[in-house]
């Protein structure tokens, strides 16, 4: 009998019917036939009565004859309406007068019996020795009903575009359920993963770092079967104390694959490299722009709109296009066609579909400008590895012209902030632009740095956005270049970057 891609309760199993899309395949952890799955859109209800058995609880009041269509952990995600399940800690509050509004609903909860004297009726509780495991329990439940490929991806950088590539170009096909932009936090992996159902295909998750554990945390949640490591780099030593700290939170994406599963790797960084991969049992791709790997990207180009090169995979050469600009931008299409290859799709599709890919807006998005000049808005996020692939596509698509600079605050660096300042201060002070703005306090180290490095431009340092604009667009021509780098969470960059560009109010 031909086993099916899921591993479904038989009342799931009869609800839809099932058409070959795909091929066998003997990837490491696909060993049958893809499926695709036809049926309506809305989440496979689960029994209550079967989600009592599964967290083997006591049912302490109300019915268990009904569906549950939603879950939250009560105060982490907001309570979506009637027929949902709410994991409620013995030590917080509820309004139980409320869920009558949305009732029925049910409760799991680890509260003593006399603080549930006041539940109203038509909500059911369940009582669990522990809400915490019971969660666990629940999550692994759900997860484990749906036997599909799962991506997981981290990096310091281009972990979010990785993301959106595998999205893109699995979704000409296939369903896929995918993490929102870059909306990566541990919390929201609960809803992330309750967004696989029944019509879903594929899965694939970006993880968020802040902290230790964080990565190995949404792991447990999401049981990725491939893991991919875009690169890494000096970023939220805040959390992680320490670069060698920030490097072994990544790792955990290492043991967070499911046994037999795959890691993407990119061969080009070092500090993957210092990355233990002893005890790990499965399949391990890497990609790299400069050696010999499974997936090499040959003969680079940049050309209009984004990336030219040679793909070397399986001894075959093919030509690619990728949207948007940068050798990095190569290694983040490197991953993705690694991914959705190891996945089954054929190598061909994978290119074609990365062609039409749009680039995502303030990812060195390169757009005109007023007077004439060209804007390069990266104002999605900031950090000492990512300012240096901004200024790597700056010099390659900026030769000949005036460029100007805009470099705000990098922050999460802790106690090393001060030295990552004066490392980019250096950096620019090697290279060749007309003039260098600081926007904020933090960064004014980055304008200091660069003058005692011997920059040749000039310098202004600016501890806000105030009065900058005034004095740059004296500077502006039809040769001139600006890319402005500063970190998502700051308002007054985004809209700078954004008044400077060429649009119906200043035509």
């Amino acid at each position: 009998m031909m086993p099916l891609l899921w591993n479904l309760p038989l009342t799931f199993q009869s609800k839809h019917r099932l058409t070959l899309i795909g091929r066998c395949t003997n990837q490491p952890f696909i060993n049958h036939i893809w499926i695709r799955k036809e049926a309506d859109s809305q989440v496979e209800p689960l029994l209550v009565s079967r989600i009592r058995k599964i967290l083997r609880g006591d049912l302490h009041c109300g019915t268990e004859d009904w569906y549950i269509k939603h879950a939250i952990v009560h105060n982490r995600q907001e309570l979506k309406g009637k027929n949902s399940l709410i994991f409620l800690n013995k030590r917080e509050s509820i309004h139980w007068g409320f869920l009558e509004k949305v009732s029925p609903c049910l409760v799991v909860t680890d509260k003593p019996v006399e603080e549930l004297r006041s539940v109203r009726q038509n909500t059911t509780v369940i009582r669990v020795k522990s809400m915490l495991q019971a969660y666990w329990k629940f999550m692994d439940y759900y997860r484990n009903l749906f036997d599909i490929p799962v991506v997981a991806i981290t990096g310091t950088c281009g972990k979010t575009t990785t993301k959106e590539m595998i999205k893109y170009i699995l979704s000409q096909t296939y369903s896929v359920q995918a993490t929102e932009s870059s909306k990566n936090e541990p919390r929201l992996s609960f809803p992330y993963l309750l967004g696989i159902d029944k019509n879903t295909d594929m899965a694939v998750f970006e993880t968020g770092l802040g902290n230790t554990g964080n990565i190995k945390h949404q792991c447990l949640i999401y049981q990725p079967t491939i893991g991919i490591i875009t690169n890494i780099g000096a970023h939220h030593l805040d959390g992680c104390k320490t670069l060698e700290g920030y490097i072994q939170a990544k790792g955990e994406m290492v043991e967070g694959v499911k046994p037999n599963g795959t890691l993407i790797l990119n061969a080009d960084d070092e500090n993957i490299k210092k990355i233990s991969l002893d005890r790990f049992r499965g399949k391990v791709i890497y990609f790299s722009t400069k050696i010999s790997s499974d997936f090499k990207a040959d003969r680079i180009l940049f050309a209009k709109g984004g990336m030219e090169f040679t793909l070397v995979y399986n001894r075959t050469r093919y030509p690619v296009f990728v949207p948007g600009y940068g050798e990095h931008q190569v290694s983040n299409a490197l991953a993705a066609i690694a991914a959705v290859t190891e996945m089954g799709m054929e190598i061909k599709e994978a290119i074609k579909g990365l062609a039409t890919f749009k680039n995502m807006q303030r990812h060195l998005e390169v757009t005109k400008g007023i007077k004439g000049s060209t804007i390069i808005d990266d104002t999605w996020t900031i950090n000492p590895l990512s300012i240096e692939a901004a200024l790597n596509v700056m010099d390659e698509i900026g030769m000949g012209r005036k460029k100007i600079l805009l470099l705000g605050d990098i922050n999460r660096l802790g106690s090393y902030e001060k030295e990552y300042h004066q490392k980019i201060g250096k950096i620019v002070a090697e290279r060749s632009y007309d003039t260098l703005f600081t926007i904020g306090i933090k960064a004014e180290e980055i304008g200091q740095q660069a003058i005692r490095s011997g920059f040749k431009g000039n310098v202004h340092m600016f501890p806000a956005v105030d009065g900058l604009k005034e004095l740059l667009v004296k500077k502006l021509d039809a040769n001139t270049m600006v890319l402005i780098k500063g970190p998502m969470k700051s308002r007054s960059m985004i809209d700078l970057a954004s008044s400077l560009k060429l649009n119906e109010q200043h035509e």
